[in-house]
């Protein structure tokens, strides 16, 4: 495994991907996220959870605990 070479907060990754922070923070905390955390893959585990309504709305369940968070998400307009 090669060594860190530099880390990111979340808040900055949020506004480099155009992402509510929060999201970012429910994706990478969560104990089934496989992603490892790099952001290239945080942003194709995004954006493939844009193809359909149906699948978004199965990302979000798995992924967010939280109702809030949500409605906060689903309320933005579709890219």
């Amino acid at each position: 495994m090669a060594a860190v070479t530099h880390v990111c907060t979340v808040d900055y990754i949020a506004q480099m991907l155009g992402e509510d922070a929060e999201l970012l923070e429910a994706i990478i905390y969560n104990d089934d996220n496989r992603t490892y955390d790099e952001i290239e893959e945080l942003r194709d585990l995004i954006r493939d959870a844009r193809i359909t309504t149906k699948i978004r709305h199965e990302f979000l369940d798995y992924f967010v605990d939280s109702g809030e968070l949500v409605a906060t998400i689903e309320a933005q307009p579709p890219r």
